[in-house]
């Protein structure tokens, strides 16, 4: 398809940003942190300064500014992560949502905000990381092995999103613009951030609202077997569109003997899912091979917002911090999808053709109510912190449907008004209910240092208490409760070996706990293939023992080079065995049980390099590059395998090229993540995503407006999956295909033009 230019097409929008930011007039003036240091906004969206990920003090953590990302102006948190070591998606093209840190389940990564969970939708306690713009972030901070005093809920890692505060800048900054999507829609997005002395102290405040597309075209094509016949085919439009709004706002300041910070942020997605398909008989797209026409759209209305607040004093020889919380998320969502089967056969009723309308709505309602003290204070020459955290979950779940079937004798095509009424709707198997989770986890941890090198010991204990009252079971069968306790050691160490090199290894216990419909009393009909799926109340949480061993070398002044190694041993891996019952549909099928059934290892290697090419003359010219190596081993019921969907590995390499005396910079970024492999009961799935390139250039004018041109998705990357699809255990174990399905998805190029103005 060819493009219109994007210039031409955003004039006005970057018309508009000039002159909203005309009478504007520019500060300079730099901020003092808690820590000391002084931050400048030039430095970030002006000057044009390549900035290179950070070498941080903290044990095991990566750190990442958003200045790292921002030439590419990324529109969420997926888009900036898709940059970092290890992480990869299992997204449709051109969106990235559940992380998953090292290539395993997004369940297995703790996802935190300001150091703090967050609820998020899905029932593995996992949040989609494209919920939050950009825009709100200060910094990422990839924390590889677990510590005595962050959750221990990271057996992959922990990424914490830090967000803006009142030390992050002094003034502000408008931005403006748009992208254009391979349909030639356009989409605008218009966000201001300001920070500053007010009140009496520090204060941010920023505001949001962007519009996100995502137009896909599918092709399916559907086998008898692998090399068999082809039985039909299917063309299928899929268009995600949207907006994001979001607000965020933080605040400290002297009070009394210690610090006052209060902090929020809320985000809201309004999204659109509509999907359109028609099914042609053995690959002829013709009106007359024209099996089934289908349309299914998803209207999905999300709300995540946090409050905190957060109080540290000097006290009782050390200093003493609280800390309260209150998050949530509510998710609106509703679906139809409507069906029409152009049987075209002389056979009696029912086959003849006919109408199915499915129509559901899911509405989920996740509260935390958290909190914490610690002391922190020496002791000899060591440094001691201890404390309490406890966090309470509340989240009601209401899941309904209904469907209205009808046969149609004459059906008109190619889409006939909907026949027939729909009745009331009703909740599905397990999608009624209301769940209390309640957790208490105290900790200590130690620290200190001996010549070159440092050392950090700690101990967490995390107990947890879930209880579910599930209301579409039998009375007596509606409650159930799943409680245990873990203790969760961790030990650091890092060897300076002198100025630029360095050595660290550290050893440290993590946990996954189970999923709520892994524990539900529900059963749940023809969850897997043709088999039921029954919750187990006695699941114990996955434990992880990890050891990660690094090298990293500081590269002149500001680049860094590392690589590291790590292992995972997972016991009491949760896993589905078959209870041995006959299922729903009869002789064959079988009610299946998640259970705690054997042990998992995940290991892989990971490079990253950061650095200007300062050895060669060449001060600005700054290159990226990381690399994983991902690898595992599971067994299942049907033999062995990697950990589900674990891609092989992931790899990105760019550069930034400044141009100083024409006040100008350009760059480009190369993705490609490997093939990943996933089987479950009913089906085996294998996953493969093209290269992803990236562009951009920028502009900069005097000292406080920036012009940047970006376009991603430039190699039109497409998504792959291949589908071995069976009815029954035994159909699996023997090979026996229900249907052989190779389905490619594809996007397109975007294309954004993005205006800054700093004041």
């Amino acid at each position: 398809m060819t493009k219109h230019p994007i210039a031409s097409r955003l004039s006005l929008a970057i018309a508009g940003a000039l002159l909203a930011g005309a009478g504007l007039a520019a500060a300079q003036d730099a901020v003092p942190t808690p820590d000391g240091a002084m931050r400048e906004l030039d430095a970030i969206e002006v000057t044009g300064e390549i900035v290179y990920r950070d070498r941080t003090e903290e044990p095991a953590t990566l750190v990442y500014d958003l200045a790292y990302f921002q030439s590419f102006e990324p529109l969420t948190v997926g888009d900036m992560l898709k940059r970092v070591p290890s992480v990869a998606f299992l997204s449709d093209v051109l969106e990235y949502d559940g992380v998953r840190l090292r290539g395993l389940d997004p369940g297995y990564t703790q996802i935190l905000i300001n150091g703090s969970r967050v609820p998020g939708a899905g029932f593995d306690r996992s949040f989609f990381v494209d919920r939050i713009p950009a825009e709100l972030v200060d910094r990422i901070e990839i924390v590889r092995s677990s510590s005595a005093d962050r959750s221990g809920d990271a057996i992959a890692g922990a990424l914490n999103i830090v967000l803006r505060d009142g030390y992050s800048l002094e003034g502000g900054y408008l931005r403006v613009g748009a992208s254009q999507y391979p349909d030639d829609e356009i989409e605008p997005t218009l966000g201001a951030v300001w920070g500053g002395e007010a009140l009496g102290g520090q204060l941010l405040l920023g505001a949001s609202t962007q519009g996100r597309r995502n137009p896909k075209l599918k092709f399916s094509q559907r086998f008898d077997a692998p090399g068999g016949t082809l039985d039909n085919t299917e063309v299928q439009t899929d268009t995600r569109s949207g907006d994001d709004y979001s607000f965020n706002l933080d605040y400290s300041a002297e009070v009394g003997p210690g610090r006052l910070a209060l902090n929020a942020f809320y985000v809201r997605t309004d999204r659109i899912q509509e999907e359109d398909s028609i099914e042609y008989d053995a690959g002829v797209q013709a009106d007359a091979s024209i099996l089934t026409i289908n349309a299914n759209d998803l209207d999905i209305r999300t709300d995540n917002y946090q409050l905190g607040a957060e109080y540290a004093w000097p006290g009782a020889g050390g200093e003493n911090r609280i800390r309260f919380g209150y998050a949530g998320i509510d998710d609106d969502q509703y679906e139809f999808e409507d069906e029409y089967e152009y049987l075209r056969d002389a056979n009696p009723f029912p086959e003849d053709d006919r109408f199915t309308g499915d129509r559901s709505y899911l509405d989920i309602r996740d509260r935390e109510l958290s909190g914490e003290i610690r002391h922190t204070r020496d002791v000899g020459g060591a440094e001691l912190r201890f404390g309490l955290e406890a966090t309470r979950k509340d989240r009601d779940t209401a899941i309904t449907a209904d469907r209205n079937r009808i046969t149609i004798p004459n059906a008109p095509s190619p889409r006939p008004v909907i026949p027939g009424e729909f009745g009331p709707f009703l909740p599905v198997d397990g999608g009624l209910n209301t769940i209390e989770e309640t957790r208490l986890e105290p900790f200590a941890k130690l620290s200190g240092s001996a010549g070159a090198l440092e050392w950090e010991a700690g101990l967490r204990y995390q107990h947890t208490d879930v209880s579910i009252d599930d209301r579409t079971v039998a009375p007596a069968d509606a409650r159930v409760d799943n409680d245990y306790g873990v203790f969760l050691p961790s030990a650091h160490l890092r060897w300076n070996l002198d100025d630029s090199n360095r050595l660290t290894a550290s050893l440290a216990r993590t946990m996954r706990r189970p999923g709520f419909d892994q524990i539900s009393p529900a059963l749940r009909l023809a969850e897997l293939g043709d088999n039921d799926l029954l919750g187990n109340a006695a699941l114990a949480p996955e434990i992880a023992w990890g050891l990660d061993l690094g090298w990293e070398r500081r590269l002149g002044r500001r680049g860094v080079v590392g690589i590291n190694a790590f292992y995972r041993d997972i016991s009491d891996l949760i896993e589905i065995a078959n209870t041995g019952i006959e299922g729903d549909e009869g002789p064959g099928t079988f009610v299946l049980q998640p259970r705690n059934t054997g042990d998992g290892e995940v290991w892989g290697v990971e490079l990253d390099l950061s650095t200007p090419l300062t050895a060669f003359g060449l001060d600005d010219t700054g290159v990226f590059l990381n690399y994983s190596w991902l690898d595992s081993e599971v067994e299942d019921a049907f033999g062995v395998r990697r950990f589900n969907d674990q891609s092989r590995n992931v790899f990105n390499v760019g550069f930034i090229q400044q141009l100083p005396s024409v006040a100008a910079s350009f760059g480009a970024s190369y993705r490609k993540q490997g093939d990943a492999f996933g089987r479950i009961v009913g089906e085996e799935i294998v996953t493969s995503y093209g290269a992803d390139l990236e562009v951009f250039v920028e502009k900069r004018f005097g000292e406080q407006w920036t012009l940047r041109l970006t376009g991603s998705n430039l190699l039109d990357a497409s998504k792959d999956e291949v589908f071995d699809k069976f009815t029954t255990l035994d159909d699996q174990a023997n090979r026996d295909y229900d249907e052989y399905e190779v389905e490619t998805e594809s996007a397109g190029r975007v294309y954004q033009l993005i205006a800054r103005f700093s004041f």
